[in-house]
């Protein structure tokens, strides 16, 4: 067994990285439980311990030999087979018992190599400059504008000799259509003290534009493994290039960054093929360090493809968001995508639709929208890119090197990212969601006569073109020093809604419905309403022809989905988590509903199975809040819920019925069941819903939220299960009632058989039903049987399938993939690409 220097613990531990020898050893992150000796866990499984991955807690890496390494993932299947088996049945667990504190693990796989991505023709010849506008042709207000900024230069003492070319910092041309910036730096404010990390292709800190301000201690190679991360390929020019628009020192080289006098980082993950173990270290690469993770990369923009971050990379960013910069919460900035042109949509990209991402799309040079910035109502602002005949002026790769040509959102998102360093600068207790919310209460909505703005509960307005507006970092900044700081996060995740029900083609749309009451909200310490996600099980046989709308109790849509001409993926949206910033201020108390509808009239058929509403927002008693549980780890006093669900349709425009007091029929989700329906107690509270959708699905329910205790209601020797009374009531009445129905089947069937016996040219008493007739019965389609699905785990931040979860106990052929894999379409086996 190999024990190095992980040994050290904290800081010094992430500074390591061990080198991985792929062509021999198989690898495998697994989460322990605290009590549990990862050495001895190695000498249980025949490992060798690698050491801990990165600042997760309780998460290591240990290897073995290829040869070994079937039978040691078959170990860890069994291991985790018996875990589902105990939460099924509520039994507990020792986790001090031999290897029974494993609570999670995940074989890592190299990814293939990212796609590098700029928009597609290029925005500008490489080669030339943009057409520059001579001094006689500006107007009166323009030539003013021009000596304004010459002055600014003077005062300021920047010499930078491409400085006036970098319109997206002042532009003298088309006025308004930038940034708005100076006005930050003549206050004196111009990002000391801050750190910002780009992680891509690699940081050339040997350029003199960068090297004033960069910073090793928080730099890596990924790709390579060293504390350089020096572009090595020919491509390696990106991360450079995002680099200069954040922190390019004030000098006479180039140009400068929005925050020159910050620091930088670069961490080099994209040339070259990956593990989710090394992005899962990038994320959170010295974190307490650096401030601010600036992102311009993500899964193929090709209009077909539907990918999110895999488990342990979910893991990092909630930690990152929890722990990072002594729990202010690490910053990170998406590029929202450039697939717009292709009807690719950002919400089905699982990095720039996380709650915790400013995800950041793009305006040209005129403030025009660009055909390539995608939209989505994850979409936060949008900052000035590529277009309208010109691009970002930045730095290049090189020691003297200049670039006229950088664009994108990928050249959207560093600009965000130098605002933030700007904000932070100012007021450094700032946490990643007052970032947030200073986004949306400063952003300066543009082209309102587009008719597609509508009004938000904040007084803003809201565009899935445009987010809340254009990046104002004058005003950003000004409102970030006196901001009140919000209180911890909160949330309320509703139950598993069945549905059930065929999606009807064309306009007319299924609708299902869920009510959340002010004392849900109040149990769960929920106050202000920030970001809405919905989790959802669409099966279709053409991927592309759905689109999902989200309607608040106050009135508002999000287009969380739209219809993709490309994408032909046949499976529909597995377990997929779509997230909307449109409802940030709402109370949240109300009917949502979402509207499923199959666009396209063709022979592509679709099935709703079920939904899973998801509010985050701000506590309402920051003294009682606790942090979210990291992804698929199951907190046992959390939030334990159930819901009773009626299914029925109505005609177009006819009001709907009133729904049974006590529905007789509880329709059941055609997969196996979540953990947390085990574990619930049934309140229903419905009511008649009206509405205009040609077939509608009406799913309500009352959710009761309780905590696990260890209290009985019986003798001391009948186990409590670790729940409460009023669970403990429900499951031994069951169990009483199953005991009561079998003795009275048993009974049954031996009167039949006796008279039988008796008359043996009797009929059959019963007709026997085949399983594809119940199949049929139940709506399956054949795309739906024996479907993989995972439980109903408290963590829906973030689209992807839990490996969590196993499809039976006796699946034999299941086996565990890199989240990463799962729900995407094709370009499956190449997750990120440069933006």
């Amino acid at each position: 067994m190999r024990i190095s220097s992980w040994l050290l613990h904290g800081a010094a531990a992430s500074a390591f990285v061990q080198p991985r020898n792929h062509d021999a050893f198989d690898y495998f992150a697994l989460q322990l439980h605290e009590s549990k000796d990862p050495q001895s866990i190695a000498r249980q499984l025949n490992a060798s311990l690698e050491g801990p991955i990165g600042e997760l807690p309780h998460h290591y890496t240990f290897s073995c030999p290829k040869e070994q390494s079937a039978e040691l993932e078959a170990s860890l299947q069994e291991l985790k087979r018996r875990r589902l088996l105990r939460r099924r049945s509520l039994a507990t667990s020792n986790p001090t018992d031999d290897l029974e504190g494993l609570k999670w693990h995940q074989k890592q796989e190299l990814r293939q190599r990212h796609v590098k991505r700029i928009p597609s023709p290029a925005p500008v010849d490489l080669r030339q400059a943009p057409p520059k506008t001579s001094a006689g042709q500006l107007d009166q207000t323009q030539q003013a504008d021009k000596v304004r900024l010459e002055d600014i230069a003077t005062s300021l003492q920047i010499a930078d000799p491409i400085f006036q070319e970098q319109w997206h910092l002042f532009n003298y041309i088309q006025k308004g259509v930038d940034v708005n910036v100076t006005g930050v730096w003549e206050q004196g404010i111009t990002g000391e003290g801050v750190i910002s990390c780009v992680i891509d292709d690699g940081l050339d800190f040997t350029s003199n534009d960068l090297k004033p301000n960069y910073y090793a201690n928080g730099s890596w190679d990924f790709n390579n493994k060293g504390p350089d991360p020096k572009p090595r390929l020919s491509d390696d020019r990106h991360g450079t290039r995002c680099a200069g628009e954040i922190a390019a020192a004030r000098n006479d080289v180039c140009g400068v960054g929005m925050a020159y006098d910050s620091q930088i980082s670069g961490v080099r993950i994209l040339s070259a093929p990956i593990t989710d173990e090394d992005e899962a270290l990038a994320i959170n690469w010295h974190y307490q360090e650096n401030d601010i993770y600036s992102c311009s990369w993500g899964p193929p923009d090709d209009g077909q493809t539907m990918e999110a971050p895999g488990v342990l990379i979910k893991k990092a960013m909630v930690n990152g968001v929890q722990k990072g910069r002594d729990g202010k919460g690490s910053i990170f900035v998406f590029a929202a995508g450039n697939g717009a042109a292709k009807d690719d949509n950002c919400n089905f990209d699982g990095y720039t639709n996380s709650i915790y991402s400013i995800s950041t799309g793009a305006i040209d040079r005129a403030g025009d929208h660009p055909y390539y910035s995608e939209k989505c109502s994850a979409l936060l602002l949008v900052t000035p890119s590529s277009g309208h005949s010109d691009a970002i002026h930045t730095t290049d790769v090189g020691v003297d090197t200049c670039y006229n040509g950088h664009g994108g959102t990928s050249a959207a998102g560093p600009l965000m990212a130098g605002a933030a360093a700007l904000a932070l600068s100012a007021r450094p207790e700032l946490t990643w969601r007052d970032l947030q919310y200073l986004a949306i209460d400063t952003s300066i909505p543009i082209h309102l006569e587009d008719g597609e703005w509508q009004d938000t509960a904040t007084g803003k307005k809201f565009s899935h073109t445009y987010g809340f507006g254009k990046l104002d970092t004058y005003s950003f900044v000004e409102a970030a020093k006196t901001f009140d700081l919000v209180k911890p996060q909160a949330w309320y995740h509703s139950p598993w809604l069945s549905v059930l029900h065929d999606v009807p083609e064309g306009d007319k749309g299924l609708a299902a419905s869920f009510d959340v009451t002010a004392d849900m909200l109040k149990s769960a310490n929920l106050g202000r309403l920030e970001h809405v996600t919905v989790t959802m099980n669409v099966n279709h046989t053409r991927r592309g022809d759905l689109s999902v709308e989200l309607k608040s109790p106050e009135g508002r849509t999000s287009h969380i989905a739209t219809a993709r001409q490309h994408d032909k993926q046949v499976g529909g949206y597995d377990d997929w988590t779509f997230m909307s910033v449109v409802h940030w201020g709402e109370s949240g108390v109300g009917t949502w509903t979402v509207v499923v509808k199959d666009t396209v009239v063709n022979e592509h058929q679709g099935q709703f199975w079920d939904w899973r509403l998801n509010l985050w927002g701000e506590s309402i008693d920051a003294s009682k809040q606790e942090l979210h549980p990291l992804p698929d780890e199951h907190d046992d006093d959390h939030e334990v819920v159930t819901a009773i669900v009626t299914t029925t349709s109505v005609d177009p425009g006819s009001p709907a019925t009133d729904l049974p007091a006590h529905p007789s029929d509880h329709p059941e989700r055609p997969t196996k069941p979540k953990p947390s329906e085990a574990e619930t107690t049934a309140t229903p509270s419905l009511k008649p819903t009206a509405t205009t959708e040609a077939e509608t699905t009406q799913t309500m329910a009352e959710a009761e939220s309780t905590h696990t205790t260890s209290e009985g209601f019986l003798p001391g020797f009948f186990p409590t299960f670790g729940v409460s009374k009023k669970t403990q009531v429900w499951i031994y009445g069951s169990i009483a009632l199953m005991i009561i129905f079998c003795a009275g089947l048993g009974a049954y069937f031996l009167v039949q058989r006796r008279k039988r016996l008796r008359n043996s040219r009797d009929n059959y008493e019963f007709e026997m039903v085949h399983d594809d007739d119940v199949d049929e019965r139940q709506g399956l389609t054949g795309a739906s049987k024996g479907r993989r699905r995972r439980g109903g785990d408290l963590y829906d931040a973030f689209a992807g399938e839990s490996d969590e979860e196993i499809l039976s106990d006796d699946d034999e052929s299941y086996q565990d993939t890199p989240d990463h894999d799962t729900g995407s379409g094709s370009g499956s086996g190449s997750l990120d690409e440069k933006r």
